[in-house]
């Protein structure tokens, strides 16, 4: 093998290697950060939340949601429900759930049984900004 020949594969091998290893590197970064990385922290922050999503939707709740964790939730699935009524004493069901794999968290709200928010990644005012 020549230089030229050797200067050329060397070259192509080091583009190859780049390559790969900024997508493997995309792949890492871009898959987020939770929102709540803990269940105690999911389980608090769950009712404000949600009762902030509800407020910018137009509907208040007669008291303060109340939530536990449901039942096989572990450090890795967590999982989390609140139950409450608005204040024309309509049912209201939150779910909220974090997965350390896929570092998302995910919201449902339920209103009379009907969907309100299904599978949102964020809730509250703040995520109606922009467009969020």
């Amino acid at each position: 093998m020549n230089r030229k020949k050797a200067l050329i594969l060397g070259s192509a091998v080091l583009l190859v290697l780049l390559v790969a290893g900024g997508a493997a590197w995309l792949m890492v970064t871009s898959g987020g950060e939770l929102q709540y990385k803990t269940q105690a922290a999911l389980r608090k922050a769950l009712p404000t939340k949600a009762t902030d999503e509800l407020s910018t939707r137009g509907l208040k709740l007669q008291s303060p949601l109340k939530c536990a964790n449901l039942p096989g939730w572990t450090q890795k699935s967590m999982r989390v429900s609140c139950t409450g009524a608005t204040a024309d004493n309509k049912q209201v069901k939150v779910l909220g759930s974090g997965e350390q794999a896929s570092k998302r968290n995910y919201f449902t709200i339920l209103v009379d049984g009907r969907p309100v928010v299904e599978n949102a990644q964020c809730l509250g005012a703040a995520c109606h900004k922009g467009g969020g």
